[in-house]
């Protein structure tokens, strides 16, 4: 059995879109602590491209992460030797940002930090299979170059982290009639 501790690089929509809905610490703070101990036991990071992303909106998101114990990984030579890996693999890898609209530009930040590291890529974004499309995502240059990739769920399956429930209302049963507890 191996000693060494697997890594999670994490894209900047999986913190956004589950600060936003589905893990918002109004009634899911656990989730916001559990990233908080996978930061820093060194599970989890994130670029400083992702930080920046993060970092434009003034938002509560923004300032959780200013005070969060997630790494934030500098741009080094080795990052940038992955960097020029993954545009050199494949043409089709440049679709990767949308330089037209100034979007995903951390995608490839993601990508090559990850290498970098020996992590898994954790996205929300899902893989392009058609084969007319415009631009690829990170999953697809993930595939291409043979690092793992998975999304939010998958990673939090792979970890074993479990939530436990409680509500701040009044004792129920099932029947949906008070009761004192």
């Amino acid at each position: 059995m191996s000693n060494v501790i697997k890594k999670y690089c994490l894209d900047a929509n999986v913190l956004i879109q589950a600060w936003n809905s589905y893990y918002s610490p109004k009634f899911c703070p656990s989730y916001w602590e559990v990233l908080n101990g996978l930061g820093s036991a060194g599970k989890i990071f994130i670029p400083e491209a992702v930080r920046d992303e993060i970092t434009r909106a003034d938002d509560d998101l923004c300032k959780w992460l200013k005070y969060s114990s997630i790494a934030i990984k500098s741009v080094d030579e080795k990052v940038i030797q992955f960097l020029h890996a993954i545009w050199a693999a494949n043409p089709v890898h440049t679709t990767l940002v949308d330089n037209v609209k100034g979007r995903s530009l951390a995608d490839p930040w993601v990508i090559a930090h990850a290498m970098r590291e020996g992590a898994a890529v954790v996205t929300k974004e899902e893989k392009v299979t058609a084969l007319n499309a415009n631009r690829i995502k990170i999953p697809n240059v993930c595939e291409n170059m043979g690092v793992e990739w998975m999304n939010d769920f998958g990673m939090v399956q792979e970890i074993g982290i479990i939530f436990h429930c409680q509500t701040s209302q009044p004792n129920f049963d099932s029947a949906g009639d008070y009761y004192r507890s």
